[in-house]
């Protein structure tokens, strides 16, 4: 059992590190490519 958890932290935490990073950088990024209205913030009201 011992070696499935280093298999885990040595493969698969790594890993899930970068694909959310990943997605995060993307989410963030994409802004640019979004019309100008859709990239402002809510109006409120």
């Amino acid at each position: 059992m011992a070696s499935a958890v280093s298999f885990f932290r040595s493969t698969l935490l790594p890993a899930a590190i970068i694909v959310l990073f990943g997605l995060a950088l993307f989410a963030v990024s994409a802004r640019i490519w979004l019309p100008g209205d859709m990239a402002a913030p809510a109006p409120i009201g």
